[in-house]
């Protein structure tokens, strides 16, 4: 093999309790869940709604970031097989050291932190990856770390003192630096032997290329295939609508689409980075989008998602699009050799359809980065949970004053009022050149009417997304004209 050469490989390996796995042949669109339960009959796992909602199928999956091992909590239920390609997994029978519980298991135990015992298992999984990545992590970060799990029988206040105690038992549990040091060594011999992935069973393929110019090649020769990302939305094609997808197509394994870089004013996120890596990023420069962030699904669905995908999927309750539209984003798309740049708002041009060619992808996201002229950023979300749950309607504002506080600029998008996430343009014409005061917020609201006929489903009526969204825009007025405006109680403990 010549430098440089990337071999490939028809079959995946995963280190599994400290060895190398390498299952035998399988469908691409098996899940993981499914190989854990019907093949390595690792029961602990459990499945309850098969959708990545509740938790209870949560393991953790390891690769090297910087050098470092990362832990990350994913839904086991939509994390496809194949994608475990030079990682490691860790499922709630990997922690048990002899006959001696992990200091996760002990102090869930000690905490009386368990009665059914059905969605213990995640939950165990999801304290692990804190535990693995946080030491002593606060309240706060225990509750945010366990944002995916749902138990119906416990209650949350003991399993969150049992993720606050779990750190008092450290000192009894045996430190196998032996094992951490295999696994670093494995990890980084297999990213150093980097190789194209291509799976084919019973008339199915998964791809998973290492370079832009492979994905674009495959792309040209599959158009109709699917584009593989995070799964969350793709795992429910499976586990729920049973789809028959005979193609799939992996960015897991593409160079630089898992970069984050600033550059002439910009933010650029590639189409691989995780929600949770380029929301971290995004917050890093627009605090005020932080609540945006923690309340973006659960934290294992913004490990595996990704930001390209919530793009590219384009859904009309997609709650990263308001926020990136009102900001001025644009996005990068690439077919063959072929780049072309447009604005995110050019991107959509109505229910599931969008401007994008057979065999073009979603390369990357341009974000403007702030500047002395950046207005006032907010963005609401109004759903039935306050976490983990789909918007009714997610609004986003960003105005610019001059110095007699009249709009210079209005930027205003909606989700979940139209069959694309959509700028409100009645709206912001009702308040350019206006004074920034209550009787020109009061026209923009009528002028709502104009630019939205919602509709009526199981999460909201057409009557009440209308409500809503006007009364989204006052809240807006209010907060940034010094009135403290709450749409939920703060600061409650569990």
């Amino acid at each position: 093999m010549n430098a440089g050469e990337v071999t490939v490989k028809h079959s995946i390996t995963f280190m599994l309790d400290g060895q190398a796995h390498t299952p035998p042949p399988f469908a691409p669109d098996t899940t993981l869940l499914n190989y854990l339960r019907e093949h390595l009959y690792r029961k602990g796992t459990k499945e309850g709604c098969a959708e990545g909602d509740c938790g209870a199928c949560t393991v953790v999956v390891a690769d090297l970031q910087h050098g470092s091992v990362r832990y990350r909590a994913l839904n086991a239920c939509i994390q496809l097989l194949a994608t475990l390609d030079g990682k490691a997994l860790f499922t709630v029978e990997s922690l048990q050291h002899g006959k001696q519980l992990h200091p996760v298991q002990q102090a869930l135990v000690d905490c009386h932190a368990s009665q059914c015992g059905f969605c213990t298992p995640g939950f165990v999984m999801s304290l692990f990856a804190l535990y693995q990545n946080q030491p002593n992590a606060s309240r706060l970060q225990i509750s945010q770390a366990l944002s995916g799990n749902l138990c119906r029988c416990t209650g949350y206040r003991p399993i969150l003192e049992a993720g606050e105690r779990m750190y008092e038992y450290a000192h009894a549990f045996p430190n196998d630096d032996l094992a951490e040091t295999t696994l670093i060594t494995t990890l980084t011999q297999w990213a150093q032997q980097p190789h194209s992935l291509l799976l084919e069973h019973d008339g199915k393929r998964f791809c998973a290329p290492t370079s832009l110019g492979k994905l674009a090649i495959l792309l040209e020769r599959y158009p109709d295939a699917t584009l593989l990302a995070g799964a969350t939305d793709v795992g429910l094609w499976i586990t729920k609508q049973h789809r028959d997808l005979p193609t799939l197509i992996s960015l897991n394994k593409v160079a630089g689409l898992d970069q984050i870089t600033t550059h002439a004013g910009w933010l650029e996120i590639a189409a691989a980075v995780s929600l949770e890596a380029a929301f971290q990023a995004i917050v890093a420069h627009y605090p005020s989008l932080r609540e945006l962030h923690e309340r973006f699904a659960s934290l294992p669905i913004r490990n595996a998602g990704t930001l390209g995908g919530n793009i590219a999927n384009g859904s009309p309750i997609g709650d990263s699009m308001p926020a990136l539209l009102v900001l001025g984003a644009r996005i990068r798309l690439r077919k063959g050799d072929a780049t072309r740049e447009l604005p995110l708002e050019a991107f959509y041009l109505a229910y599931q359809q969008k401007d994008l060619a057979a065999g073009e992808f979603v390369e990357a996201v341009r974000i403007p980065l702030p500047n002395a002229a950046t207005g006032l950023l907010r963005c609401y979300k109004i759903s039935k949970r306050f976490e983990q749950d789909i918007s009714a309607v997610c609004a986003a504002f960003h105005i610019q004053l001059d110095a007699k506080e009249r709009v210079t600029e209005a930027r205003i998008a909606y989700g979940g009022m139209a069959g694309i996430p959509k700028r409100a343009s009645h709206c912001e014409a009702a308040l350019s050149g206006q004074a920034w005061e209550q009787a020109s917020v009061t026209a923009a609201m009528k002028a709502l009417e104009h630019d939205f006929q919602p509709l009526t489903d199981m999460r909201a009526s057409a009557t009440y997304r209308m409500n809503v969204a006007k009364n989204l825009l006052l809240k807006y007025l209010l907060e940034t004209t010094g009135e403290s405006v709450s749409l939920y109680a703060t600061g409650v403990q569990a």
